[in-house]
């Protein structure tokens, strides 16, 4: 067995508020450029930074019209020159997209510049379609040696390099946090294996979640960085003002994912979203959705706490999916107040 942390930074006590986190695909709106989509990432972050979140995360998406976040790495180190304390990862590198060593570099090189706050989530999907893991150079058997790409990774971060000679510089030593993302039984067995934090998608993904995380739990090994397990859940939240406008923003956030799931370079009008929507592939949008709550902060917390004892988690991830960045910043404040976060 693993050396066993003695001090967890993520420790809670039991009094304190439900641990909520930010997951920021950098939306690139209609109408909007990518440094726009920049800009808000930097404002979403200040606002989760002052209104009391844990971290703020970003996701390695290609060739998606809608999502500006692909350069994970580039964009983390944006958003913390213009923030002051709130952790900011990757949720997350598709590490089979990469070399490890040049992961461990990159986030090496942000935790050097910024210590204290950088996470690195991890996952092993390919985060594009086929022509574009072709583009990527993404090697197809690369997904079947994540387990061990994920281990040379830490070997890295953690100064153990498991090939004699090769060391990550910067790097080497920074003990950057890993993360395990997922929404299958894999994820939670490697995670639990690893002795490392789960993160699961049931913001998109909900099927598995029970049966992940009770494998998780069951099988988990403590280890360096971990002594108990730890479950972060992902909830998709509209919060307003009001109920009606909750609503006009779920059927707008409903449109969006019309584009992210199938527009692929293209925009879709919103009769064109709504014909999508009303057809079988509208039933998988709305599966995907399961884990949503759209209303004022009142039901948005009851939710989100009934949520988190569903879900045995430890900390959520919210994805505040109202398409305008007015809506999303006003949405994260709402929920923060609600659910009695408080800066740190």
């Amino acid at each position: 067995m693993a050396p066993v942390a003695s001090r967890l930074w993520w420790f809670v006590p039991d009094d304190a508020p439900l641990p909520l986190s930010l997951l920021d695909l950098a939306h690139i709106g209609g109408g909007e450029t990518a440094a726009d989509a920049f800009d808000n990432s930097v404002a979403l972050a200040r606002q989760a930074e002052a209104d009391g979140y844990r971290r703020v995360w970003y996701a390695e998406h290609h060739n998606m019209s809608t999502i500006g976040s692909s350069a994970t790495s580039v964009l983390i180190a944006h958003v913390a020159a213009h923030t002051e304390r709130i952790r900011l990862g990757a949720g997350g590198i598709m590490l089979p997209n990469h070399s490890p060593l040049v992961i461990a570099e990159q986030f090496g090189t942000l935790a050097e510049l910024h210590p204290g706050r950088i996470d690195l989530g991890l996952g092993r999907a390919p985060g594009s379609d086929q022509p574009t893991m072709r583009a990527l150079r993404r090697d197809p058997s690369a997904a079947d040696r994540f387990p061990q790409d994920v281990q040379e990774l830490q070997g890295y971060l953690a100064g153990e390099s498991l090939i004699p000679g090769v060391n990550a510089t910067p790097g080497y030593g920074t003990h950057v946090p890993l993360y395990v993302l997922g929404s299958s039984l894999f994820g939670a067995a490697l995670a639990a294996a690893l002795g490392l934090p789960y993160a699961f998608a049931s913001h998109f993904s909900p099927e598995a979640l029970h049966r992940a995380v009770a494998r998780y739990r069951r099988e988990f090994e403590p280890s360096a960085q971990l002594a108990e397990p730890y479950v972060i859940a992902g909830v998709n939240v509209l919060a307003a003002d009001d109920d009606a406008t909750a609503a006009d923003q779920l059927q707008r956030a409903r449109r969006a994912r019309v584009a992210i799931l199938l527009g692929r370079g293209r925009r879709y009008t919103d009769e064109e979203a709504d014909a999508v929507l009303a057809s079988p592939q509208g039933r998988f949008i709305e599966n995907m959705m399961t884990y949503t709550v759209a209303g004022i902060a009142p039901t948005v917390a009851t939710y989100l706490r009934e949520f988190a004892a569903h879900a045995e988690a430890d900390e959520l991830m919210v994805v505040h999916g109202a398409p305008a960045i007015a809506d999303r910043l006003r949405s994260l404040e709402l929920t923060a107040h609600a659910m009695g976060l408080t800066p740190t």
